[in-house]
């Protein structure tokens, strides 16, 4: 098992998502800000700001450790309660200003815990999830086309397991209502190979950019309106709520004295909240929800 071996990979997928992105941008950079973790660990938080193309993205590395694991990390996994633990991974979230440009998320990260006498236990999780507010299906079908191909050369039945499951977590339970149109999701990863694990991880992590890039290409000069506009800020509010109430992550690091902003950074900086408010019946929002916020297989 080589840890650092993972760090490192971590520490250059983020300066190769951050170079693509701002590439892609042309108009800003992102800035980094360094932070250490007073119970142990730390990370470098990487923030882009109204760019051209991206209102607000945030692409972090955490590595942090500690005597004994959170409530969020055990709660599935009881056994484990009282471990000293590493957890180290890349976070990303893209907010653009377009509202026919997706928000975007992925993750790929690495959890192993230790007990003195006791073999160590460790995982893989990761994956990317795709938040349309006017959704084209070309996009949509690319999107899990690349997803796909992550996972291909590890089995034919794993793009299949991992999009269901990204479907099933990014549910929003209290609005019944799915976040977007999902992509790739995987936890607990540890099939006792820890190379062919660490290469799935990276071969998530790698197709993230290749998924999104070009969606944003295609994308950023279409021409919108404030009513366009509105609804992107009133669906923002969605993604706030499921990051707020259920992510797994942003409840892991609050739990583990993680850094704040950098947490929070997922948050996008413009929302609405509106009273009951519903689409038209037939209207460009109303095809969000019919034909894009439904469990379907895209390919």
């Amino acid at each position: 098992m080589n840890i650092e071996a993972v760090k490192q990979y971590l520490l250059a997928l983020q300066d190769d998502i951050c170079r693509q992105l701002s590439e892609e941008d042309g108009g800003t950079e992102f800035r980094e800000e360094s932070w250490t973790r007073e119970e142990g660990g730390g990370g470098r938080s990487r923030v882009i700001e109204n760019g051209n193309v991206i209102e607000k993205g945030g692409v972090n590395f955490s590595h942090v450790h500690g005597k004994t694991l959170p409530a969020s990390a055990t709660a599935n996994r009881p056994e484990l309660a009282g471990r000293s633990f590493q957890a180290m991974g890349v976070s990303l979230v893209i907010h653009p200003h377009n509202p026919y440009v997706p928000t975007s998320h992925a993750n790929v990260r690495f959890f192993i815990a230790e007990k003195e006498g006791e073999e160590p236990v460790w995982w893989f999780g990761g994956g990317f999830d795709l938040t349309p507010y006017y959704g084209f299906e070309e996009d949509v079908r690319y999107w899990h086309q690349t997803a796909k191909q992550a996972c291909d050369p590890f089995g034919n039945d794993l793009y299949e397991k991992y999009k269901n499951w990204c479907d099933d977590y990014f549910y929003i339970k209290h609005r019944q209502e799915p976040r977007g149109v999902g992509g790739l999701f995987f936890d607990d990863l540890n099939d006792g190979d820890f190379e062919n694990s660490f290469a799935f991880m990276r071969s998530v992590g790698d197709h993230y950019i290749k998924a999104y890039r070009p969606i944003i290409a295609k994308r950023k000069n279409t021409d919108f309106d404030e009513q366009e506009r509105k609804f992107q800020c009133y669906r923002r509010g969605r993604y706030v709520e499921f990051n707020l109430v259920q992510d797994r992550g942003t409840i892991f690091g609050l739990q583990t004295g993680g850094r704040t902003e950098s947490i929070l950074m997922s948050l996008p900086p413009v929302v609405h909240w509106d009273y009951n408010w519903q689409p038209k019946d037939g209207s460009p929002e109303s095809k969000l929800y019919t034909d894009f916020l439904i469990k379907k297989d895209w390919l």
